[in-house]
């Protein structure tokens, strides 16, 4: 299976080679690497295009958006001027995060779980942390759920979602949206990839306001959101999170991400692995 993998990349020269290195010393080789400055002041640029000149399936280039903080959005658009730099001959687009490292087998893993399913459309391993010098499971979702960090989409079934949404909870939708059109979505919990900058718990007002903007716009519903938002609360320690996200829910009107009929899978699906989580399978 031919990979493409693009990495949108924002004052990474801290890890940007370490995750470069690990892909290109992959079993199975990418066919193509991409790895989009957006925007940087440091030397993510310099070490990108140094490795280029090292391995030829690696090309770097620069994204002059704004660099003003859009969680979500932002990251996505970088993806997308990635993309616009290469052709569709690939089997398997990959976004990927510029500190991370992976195994040597990761994209040999995630070929094999393509191959013999069929169905699935989406496919990841799992971010692990360093802790007191032992890796850590970074235990931010659901083990059902693939990392905006680490995504890989079969190309029918990127293509099938109308591709990434240039919003907060592009990640979440992506899946959502795959499950609408009859895709698995599949982790692999031996896929252990390390995070060399773990997910930080604190949030800006401004990013809690658009995490309820991105629950509105994926028609969520109110309680649905409160349940999702009381959840994510917890896990940061957050009130003021809670509150932002319910604040940016009700402030948020129309431009959906989804349409009606998604929606209304998306509420269905939610609430059914509520009751599954409060009731059981039974």
């Amino acid at each position: 299976m031919d990979f493409y993998i693009i990495i949108p990349a924002y004052n990474e020269e801290a890890h940007l080679e370490q995750t470069l290195r690990s892909l290109a010393n992959q079993h199975l080789l990418p066919k193509k690497i991409v790895v989009v400055d957006d925007g940087s002041t440091d030397n993510t640029y310099t070490i990108a295009s140094s490795l280029s000149e090292e391995y030829p399936f690696i090309s770097a280039v620069r994204n002059t958006a704004e660099a003003a903080n859009r969680p979500g959005s932002k990251v996505v658009e970088a993806f997308y001027k990635g993309l616009d730099s290469l052709d569709d001959n690939y089997d398997i687009l990959c976004k990927f995060d510029a500190d991370l490292i992976f195994p040597a087998d990761y994209t040999t893993q995630v070929a094999k779980i393509f191959r013999q399913n069929p169905d699935c459309g989406i496919a990841g391993g799992f971010c692990y942390i360093e802790k007191q010098g032992n890796w850590v499971l970074e235990n931010l979702t659901n083990k059902d759920h693939i990392r905006g960090a680490l995504k890989a989409y079969r190309k029918a079934c990127y293509e099938q979602i109308g591709g990434l949404k240039k919003a907060m909870g592009w990640d979440t939708v992506d899946e959502l949206l795959a499950k609408y059109h009859n895709w698995q979505v599949i982790t692999e919990e031996r896929l252990h990839v390390k995070h060399l900058k773990p997910t930080g718990h604190s949030y800006s007002g401004k990013a809690a306001r658009k995490q309820g903007n991105a629950f509105k716009k994926m028609r969520y519903g109110f309680f649905l959101t409160v349940i999702a938002t009381a959840k994510l609360a917890l896990k940061k320690k957050s009130l003021s999170y809670f509150f932002g996200t319910i604040t940016g829910y009700l402030n948020t009107k129309g431009d959906y991400m989804v349409s009606t009929e998604e929606g209304k899978f998306i509420r269905k699906y939610r609430w059914k692995a509520i009751k599954s989580k409060i009731f059981g399978n039974a």
